[in-house]
């Protein structure tokens, strides 16, 4: 009896290794969900970097202009043609073995950015109607249309590009971001990263877009700028920005600093 009662473990030292297993995995969990975050980072900043690298490769063999954002988005009705893809019926996802960076990228595809975004795909256009562009929007005002030149109609707008040799400092330059949009108090995909104030005909606006840049990765935003490489940027306070409210915040959407276009301008 004695010797089969030497064998069990006493009810304190049960209690004793239950709380070390309890301890050591106080302290593993959220190293472990650090590591994990640092990968999903270190994977996007390599998607951002792959679409920066594609673009100049477009750009080298189109004169050097930068890949049109939406060179359709013009008419008003303009949903089939993208940077990241085409499509032919707006409840379609956009297809990107069709767009115009396809033969610039490895496998012809946008990757999808490894962070777990809840966006939401619904099959009508109006509840989903950017689907297929990875979670990355690309700077439509500056690069890809020509929105900050004056005097041209509304179709070149849209449908001519910036050089890149005419970005003045293209390592201060955003070409591509982590994005997204509020819609309807829901999170969808979205192709443009939006600058802090609307450009139009050359000139500076005094109001907003709704803001698209999307922070959600530890509360920052991965950027891949013009000259090829990727950094990460904390979310600026944009309490009491004109269209900019609660529903915004709480998707972890908004701007960097400083709250200018200066880091989306070609100077």
């Amino acid at each position: 009896m004695d010797a089969k009662k030497s064998k069990a473990f006493s009810m304190v030292e049960l209690l004793v290794v239950i709380s070390t297993i309890g301890l050591l995995m106080a302290v593993s969990v959220p190293a472990l969900v650090t590591a994990r975050s640092g990968a999903q980072i270190a994977v996007c900043r390599s998607n951002l970097r792959q679409l920066v690298l594609a673009n100049m490769g477009y750009s080298d063999e189109h004169d050097g202009f930068c890949v049109p954002a939406a060179s359709d988005i013009w008419d008003g009705a303009g949903g089939y043609e993208r940077w990241h893809g085409v499509r032919d019926d707006k409840d379609e996802a956009f297809d990107p073995c069709r767009g115009p960076l396809a033969g610039y990228l490895a496998g012809g595809q946008v990757k999808e950015c490894p962070a777990k975004v809840k966006f939401t795909r619904g099959q009508k256009w109006k509840d989903s109607f950017e689907k297929g562009c990875g979670g990355y929007g690309y700077n439509m005002t500056y690069l890809g249309s020509c929105l900050w030149l004056s005097g041209l109609d509304f179709k070149d707008r849209y449908g001519r590009t910036a050089r890149i040799t005419t970005i003045s400092k293209p390592y201060e330059t955003l070409m591509f971001a982590d994005t997204g949009f509020n819609q309807d108090d829901k999170l969808i995909e979205y192709s443009f990263a939006e600058p802090y104030f609307w450009v139009y005909d050359g000139r500076v606006m005094g109001f907003h877009p709704l803001p698209s840049i999307h922070f959600r990765h530890r509360g920052g935003v991965n950027i891949g700028w013009s000259d090829g490489h990727c950094s990460w940027r904390e979310k600026a306070d944009c309490e009491g920005t004109k269209a900019y409210d609660e529903g915004f915040d709480r998707m972890d959407l908004g701007w960097f600093e400083p709250l200018d276009n200066s880091l989306f301008d070609l100077d």
